[in-house]
């Protein structure tokens, strides 16, 4: 409630867990929210992730929790396929305008898939990192929410093709839909607009697009998801064999002045986690991590050592400098240099998964504000205007549950800007 003693608006941008946390304590709080995401279904990143470290649990049952609360909230307006393209205003008073693409199928929608199964278009599926397809019609996720098909108006033919018309049993899609402007007033604003994957082609000699057995840790969570390209089974892309050898090469950009300066904190946990991955299909493959250093604070630490008992899983200490591959077999050769005996490395394996940095992602370019950012290109803590927020990955990189104790932190700090 405000000082006026009505119900405060709190928009959120971004429909990842961070952005879901804080909409969900924020109206738990008595808030009314908007809650905006860019893409067609909330989850961000973390719905794309096997499981979480340190307790190697998957992701979707917390997911479908929070995502109940938010279906079965009177005070959360979420808006999918929407950004925010201007804010104007003042603390406690700030007009926003959202532009909403248009899903072209609606609420009628059952997920029956007769509109599949008629479309002629494949496209590639950026939920699974583009290792796989969709057709222009797809669902977005088995966890997606809203839990409807979408069309992508780049992908679809439109009513030149018009099949999945004929096929809808409910009369849910409707090609003619629009883009919509939508005006919403708030008093504070939550930037939760999360992360992406440093853009690894831009290292120079690491090899990743141009050899297809380079991938990146993101796309090492789908390929060992039951949902992902391969039904969870860790196959090389190239030829689809069985691993039997896979390096981890950490710090991939990573503090480095010449790409990211700065640690993003959970990359060797989560090679960590994914070396268990490997384990748990491949019982005999040899695993090897190459590291600057393991940073495993605290609890994590027990993670670590657990993981390193493993007599098949060998730390290499050392940036590594090159990878190569043989044509024929498609195997790659990585080369770095052992800090500890001063020797130099170079190791042939079947696979290997770059541990790229998290970038904050581009969500505030076309917006007219002069957001303060740090020198990575994170959202600070002191803004030009009160009630402007960041949370979560917006910030930092920080792991999920690092992230859901931002989110509240968050979501707090609006309800204090509501009343002020």
């Amino acid at each position: 409630m405000n000082k006026n003693g009505k119900s405060a608006k709190v928009l959120v941008i971004g429909g990842g867990i961070s952005g879901i946390t804080a909409a969900i304590e924020a109206s738990e709080a008595g808030c009314d929210v908007v809650l905006v995401e860019k893409t067609p279904s909330l989850g961000g990143r973390v719905a794309q992730m096997k499981q979480y470290f340190p307790k190697l649990c998957p992701p979707s049952c917390g997911l479908e929790i929070n995502l109940r609360k938010i279906r079965t909230s009177p005070r959360i307006r979420c808006m999918s396929l929407s950004q925010v393209e201007a804010i104007a205003g003042e603390p406690g008073n700030y007009q926003v305008t959202i532009r909403q693409e248009p899903r072209r199928v609606t609420n009628k929608c059952t997920t029956c898939g007769a509109c599949v199964e008629v479309c002629p278009v494949d496209r590639p599926d950026p939920y699974n990192c583009q290792m796989s397809t969709t057709k222009a019609i797809y669902l977005p996720s088995e966890t997606a929410f809203p839990f409807r098909f979408a069309i992508d108006g780049e992908a679809c033919l439109g009513e030149s093709c018009g099949k999945c018309i004929d096929a809808c049993p409910y009369q849910a899609v409707d090609l003619k839909m629009q883009a919509e402007t939508v005006e919403v007033e708030v008093q504070t604003v939550i930037w939760a607009t999360g992360w992406e994957p440093f853009d690894a082609k831009k290292i120079d000699g690491l090899g990743f697009g141009a050899y297809p057995n380079i991938l990146n840790n993101l796309m090492m969570e789908r390929l060992a998801s039951h949902d992902g390209p391969t039904d969870g089974k860790i196959l090389r892309p190239s030829d689809g064999k069985e691993i039997e050898s896979i390096a981890f090469v950490q710090c991939a950009g990573s503090r480095d002045e010449n790409y990211l300066r700065h640690c993003s904190g959970v990359c060797c946990m989560g090679s960590l986690k994914q070396a268990r991955y490997v384990r748990e299909q491949y019982p005999d493959a040899q695993i090897y991590i190459f590291y600057i250093d393991i940073r495993s604070p605290g609890r994590l630490e027990d993670f670590f050592a657990t993981t390193q008992s493993d007599e098949k899983l060998q730390l290499i200490k050392g940036k590594v400098a090159k990878i190569s591959e043989d044509a024929a077999s498609g195997n790659l050769t990585v080369e770095a240099e052992d800090t500890l005996s001063g020797k130099n490395v170079s190791q042939e394996v079947g696979l290997v998964v770059l541990a790229t940095g998290i970038v904050p992602a581009d969500a505030t370019s076309k917006i007219n504000l002069d957001l303060k950012k740090d020198e990575s290109g994170f959202l600070t803590d002191d803004q030009p205007l009160a009630g402007l927020i960041a949370a979560g990955c917006a910030k930092r990189p920080v792991d999920v549950a690092s992230s859901v104790r931002d989110a509240t932190g968050a979501a707090l700090k609006a309800l204090q800007s509501c009343v002020e």
